[in-house]
């Protein structure tokens, strides 16, 4: 990841913009009619079977090679190349990814909105089933970014593309806002936002993706009394870390929490994240919470490389 991408990585209410045969037989069929209320009692009252999200170009958006891995792959360390990852993936290196990578139908299912509430109006893109969603994903950019960076098809190896493409094409919605600021204030419209469609999907998982400055948000949904009750995974992206977190009800929720961090990142230092991720694991070794390395890789280079279908699906599959 070079300067430029480094940068970059760097808003219910009303939303404007714009679901006689003999015993024999007759006890064999009494016995199957038992059967039958016996399997039917248990699909009732056991959970839904998890979520999987169907793939979408995983072959040109999967992990380079994979360097080395600890305690059974919950850490590792994938080889990361600007030559290949960047020029290679790019038409306009940083600005315009090639062509293969995009798929533009997906705009159709996109709206800016504005979400009127306490905090604020909360000007937000939409992509995806805005009711009934199946999963939610929330991105929060970084500094000097806005909502239209999480939805910017052709920067950052068309990373954003595959996302909205992966919650349309699921069933799911993918929201990413524009915010005050990384404070109270700013949290308290992502929480209204998160609020407003955890009623429109009451049955959905929702996820926050934190780019950079934007992981100090997601601490901080993850300590609100309300956010911290209804988000059910973390992605930290080139972000920082919080000590806080292990008293907050997101913790002890026991939410996955996904980290993804550049080796030669100058922002917030890999050893920095790699040491917080490890306290996670002292603290709980059963824990839910994963590490991606990516090796020369800066403060960019998480949301270009991040394979969101692989870390969602982990989320959704995970247990607490």
């Amino acid at each position: 990841m070079t300067i430029g991408e480094a940068r970059a990585a760097g808003r219910s209410p009303p939303l404007r913009g714009r679901c006689p045969a003999g015993r024999r037989a007759g006890g064999r069929s009494a016995a199957y009619a038992v059967a039958f209320l016996i399997l039917g009692f248990f699909a009732l009252s056991s959970p839904a079977s998890a979520l999987t999200l169907k793939p979408f170009k995983d072959e040109l958006f999967a992990y380079p090679a994979l360097l080395s891995s600890e305690k059974g792959d919950l850490y590792r360390v994938f080889d990361y190349r600007e030559l290949r990852d960047i020029n290679g993936r790019d038409a306009v290196p940083e600005k315009r990814v090639r062509a293969e990578y995009v798929s533009l139908g997906v705009r159709r299912a996109q709206r800016d909105l504005t979400l009127k509430s306490d905090a604020g109006d909360v000007r937000h893109v939409a992509v995806g089933a805005t009711e009934n969603a199946s999963v939610i994903v929330v991105y929060l950019h970084g500094q000097g970014g806005s909502r239209r960076q999480g939805v910017d098809d052709y920067t950052f190896g068309g990373n954003f593309n595959r996302i909205k493409n992966l919650m349309a094409g699921n069933g799911g919605l993918y929201l990413s806002p524009d915010f005050t600021d990384f404070g109270d204030h700013g949290t308290a419209q992502v929480a209204a936002l998160i609020g407003h469609y955890a009623e429109t999907s009451p049955n959905a998982k929702i996820y926050v993706a934190c780019g950079s400055m934007g992981g100090q948000i997601c601490w901080k949904l993850a300590a609100r009394p309300d956010t911290g009750s209804r988000v059910d995974g973390l992605l930290l992206l080139g972000s920082l870390w919080d000590e806080g977190f292990f008293s907050t009800p997101a913790f002890k929720r026991r939410i996955p929490v996904f980290f993804a961090q550049g080796s030669k990142d100058p922002v917030f230092p890999v050893a920095s994240q790699e040491a917080f991720f490890r306290s996670i694991l002292a603290k709980s070794k059963a824990y839910p919470t994963r590490f991606a390395r990516f090796e020369t890789g800066t403060h960019g280079t998480p949301i270009r490389m991040v394979d969101w279908r692989e870390a969602l699906n982990w989320m959704l599959s995970a247990k607490p």
